[in-house]
C-alpha cells in the first residue's frame, strides 16, 4: 500500500468516536487546519473554520499530496485503536 492509499483508507474509515478535526500538512509544506471533511475516490475536501488569506474555507487535496495529519484532540492514545493503531507489545 502506498501512502496515498493509506491516507484514503484513514479518511474513508474515520470512526465517529474521533473528532473530525485537525491539521493536514501537505507535501508542499502548507498546513491546512480542518473541522470536517468529505471524501471521494481521489480527492479529499476539507472544511476550514477560518478562511485562509484568500478567503477560502474549503480545500480540495489529492491523497498523495498529504504528508501528515495532526490531530487537535486531547483523547488518550488508547482511543485511537479504533483507527487501527496498536500499542507496543
Amino acid at each position: 500500500m502506498n501512502s496515498a492509499d493509506g491516507w484514503r483508507n484513514l479518511f474513508e474509515n474515520w470512526p465517529a468516536s474521533i473528532p473530525r478535526a485537525g491539521m493536514i500538512v501537505t507535501s508542499f509544506g502548507e498546513s491546512v487546519p480542518f473541522r470536517d471533511f468529505m471524501i471521494s475516490g481521489s480527492i479529499l475536501l476539507v472544511d476550514r473554520d477560518v478562511p485562509d488569506s484568500y478567503g477560502a474555507r474549503k480545500v480540495m487535496l489529492t491523497y498523495d499530496s498529504i504528508a501528515a495529519v495532526k490531530l487537535t484532540s486531547t483523547l488518550e492514545l488508547a482511543r485511537f485503536q479504533v483507527m487501527g493503531f496498536q500499542g507496543t507489545l
